[in-house]
């Protein structure tokens, strides 16, 4: 298992993430041409993560909201601007796609816990840290168990029982699963995240960080 998680899963991400990306280059081509023509520029919406030990990395998703404004020139709230494409982007986790450039370059692997808010990072107990031990991921054990339909609490019960159970059988498992649900189980665009937040991660002033974040 230690083989795995520290050589074996590296080689497993670089030798898929490439072939996913030449397979699927003329699907990101045709999305990134209507997210320019539906939605605007920039085609890849880019935040901040942390990632293993937490360090931080930009991480990179199709765009799936628009810039629209109220008349005071504020920007609109996020389920106004989540257009019908950006729904159907998130839905079937094809907005995920670009996220395969952070595999390739070492800040991300096909499988792992997903990277949150950084603003999370110092109200994880100890025990939920250990999320950080391994490198984040396009799809996890937390989303083929329920992804946003359950609460915060168990999801990183998932993740660090991921974290200690890592193998490649694992992974294959997560990823077959993964595939077989790409109508959008577990999706909720534009869920506040207080809905699941059982733990106070976001008790925060600023409720901009309390909603789209992807699990």
């Amino acid at each position: 298992m230690m083989f795995y998680r520290n050589i074996g899963k590296r080689m497993f991400d670089l030798v898929c993430a490439s072939l996913a990306l030449i397979i699927l280059s003329p699907l990101l081509l045709l999305v990134a041409l209507l997210v320019k023509i539906k939605l605007g520029s920039p085609v890849i919406f880019w935040q901040r993560r942390p990632g293993r030990h937490a360090q931080l990395f930009t991480l990179f998703k199709f765009r799936s909201m628009s810039d629209a404004k109220d008349a005071d020139g504020r920007m609109l709230p996020d389920d106004l601007r989540l257009t019908r494409l950006g729904r159907f982007l998130r839905a079937s986790s094809i907005d995920e796609l670009p996220e395969l450039f952070n595999v390739l370059r070492g800040e991300m692997s096909l499988v792992g816990p997903r990277p949150l808010l950084i603003e999370y990072l110092d109200r994880y107990t100890p025990e939920q840290s250990r999320r950080h031990e391994v490198r984040p991921g396009i799809t996890g054990w937390a989303q083929v168990n329920g992804r946003q339909d359950i609460p915060f609490s168990k999801r990183f019960l998932l993740d660090v029982e991921y974290v200690s159970n890592c193998s490649f059988m694992l992974d294959i498992r997560i990823l077959f699963i993964t595939f077989f649900r790409l109508h959008g189980a577990g999706v909720r665009s534009g869920q506040d995240v207080l809905e699941v937040d059982d733990i106070g991660l976001s008790d925060m002033k600023d409720t901009s960080h309390r909603r789209g974040v992807d699990a």
